[in-house]
């Protein structure tokens, strides 16, 4: 009887261990995407660009971080000078994140 009550309590500590475990892992590959940007760029081409109102409008790809097809948007930039430099018909890479329920466009670059 002690050799079951012993196995019971390790099997209980080993399944109590592995879901802080599993959630721990995960976490930790949440902040490896978040410090690689990069990976997340998303690509599109510049159809519009408002400078005085901060708005671009983007026929892109699929969004991979808002899990999101590929179509024509507009969004607004986090910065308006984010938009300096950009004019339209340029390809670009951008990030776009979903802040409080609305699409914010984080991060543009011209593509090379």
């Amino acid at each position: 009887m002690k050799r079951v009550l012993t196995g019971v309590a390790i099997g209980g500590a080993l399944l109590c261990a592995f879901p802080l475990a599993a959630a721990a892992g995960e976490h930790d590959h949440h902040h490896m995407a978040a410090a690689a940007p990069s990976e997340a760029l998303s690509e599109g081409t510049v159809k519009k660009i408002d400078k005085a109102a901060a708005k671009v409008t983007l026929a892109h790809g699929p969004i991979v971080n808002l899990g999101m097809a590929a179509m024509t948007m507009t969004f607004k930039a986090k910065e308006a000078k984010m938009l300096a430099g950009l004019k339209e018909g340029d390809k670009v890479r951008f990030r776009a994140e979903d802040v409080d329920g609305a699409l914010l466009l984080v991060h543009i670059e011209r593509a090379k």
